[in-house]
């Protein structure tokens, strides 16, 4: 996924324009992440339509960073909860503690309560404590005794999770996987994305300082709810739904997958494009938009047979060719 056309460079119109906000994004988060523009653009996606997202990349990739400079920018909390075999479904939705000045039980907000919540190698963690967030991330709000409590607005999940190290690990169901908005890569930077890192702490960068490194809010949640607004109003012609479930469908029925898109698949493809299409500038969404976000949508959610695995056949590359084989609308 890259950015969207004609976007380059952040636009500077007023802060009543949401578009023009997010934009400005970018040139924000680049104060303090060299590179990742395409994640960006993924998370702030994911911002526009309440999705959940699933960061995978090698350690030192500054998956971390990139989650708290966007809620910098944003002018949103954001909270980390480091997933360990020893977790408890507690430590991150909260829990009841009794008061002896009181002899009452009070409830104690876990992290999950705030904005952005990391989820730092959230398959280092069982399914008893991955299973805690199912109820966040689908309803959005945490029930302890039969009280529910309904998280803050905005609120999204971002997950990381490492690619080549599963010893010790517990592969996420995929129930849960389905309810990710948004599975994106994050890349090893190019030499001289690498050469800007070397750069910015060689002349005194700190990680944790992200007001020193001049990093400052450029949109807020009433921009985002603006910008939520604008994307509903977003038109999708009539062949552009039928061409959204023949690509579902499609993964369905190919011989390298044992599991294709569900329907809440080919939902979240719907409101993704919307977004990208908004992001870009338009008030309607053309087959391109669709293409540009099928993968990120839709690549967590499938599953490749084990004899195609084993031949280095990735879900990118079926993906890749669902794409290039079923019929483009005009």
């Amino acid at each position: 996924m890259t950015r969207p056309a004609g976007t380059a460079e952040p636009l500077t119109a007023g802060a009543a324009d949401p578009r023009a906000a997010l934009h400005r994004l970018r040139a924000e988060v680049a104060k303090a992440v060299v590179g990742q523009d395409a994640v960006v653009t993924g998370l702030v996606i994911a911002l526009l339509c309440r999705g959940h997202v699933l960061l995978e990349g090698v350690p030192g990739v500054a998956k971390t960073l990139l989650i708290r400079t966007v809620a910098t920018a944003l002018d949103l909390r954001s909270k980390r909860v480091q997933f360990t075999p020893d977790l408890m479904p507690g430590d991150v939705t909260g829990s009841l503690i009794f008061d002896p000045h009181t002899a009452a039980f009070t409830f104690r907000e876990g992290p999950v309560f705030t904005n952005l919540l990391l989820a730092d190698e959230i398959n280092r963690t069982p399914p008893k404590t991955q299973s805690a967030l199912l109820e966040v991330m689908e309803e959005r709000q945490v029930s302890v005794e039969g009280d529910r409590r309904p998280l803050p607005d905005p609120f999204i999940v971002a997950a990381t999770q490492n690619p080549i190290e599963y010893e010790g690990t517990y592969p996420l169901p995929e129930a849960q996987l389905d309810r990710f908005l948004l599975k994106l890569t994050v890349p090893l930077p190019t030499r001289d994305e690498e050469l800007g890192v070397l750069r910015a702490h060689h002349a005194g960068f700190d990680p944790r300082d992200l007001t020193a490194a001049g990093v400052r809010p450029v949109a807020t949640a009433a921009d985002l709810a603006a910008a939520r607004a604008a994307v509903g109003r977003v038109h999708m012609a009539e062949p552009l739904f039928g061409y959204i479930v023949d690509l579902c469908r499609a993964t369905r029925s190919t011989p390298a997958l044992e599991l294709g898109a569900s329907p809440r698949g080919a939902t979240a493809l719907l409101t993704t494009a919307k977004a990208w299409a908004w992001l870009a500038g338009r008030d309607h969404v053309v087959p391109d938009d669709v293409k540009a976000v099928a993968r990120p949508t839709l690549r967590h959610r499938l599953r490749l047979r084990p004899e195609v695995e084993l031949e280095g056949v990735s879900v990118d590359a079926v993906l890749d060719t669902v794409l290039a084989t079923v019929p483009t609308p005009r």
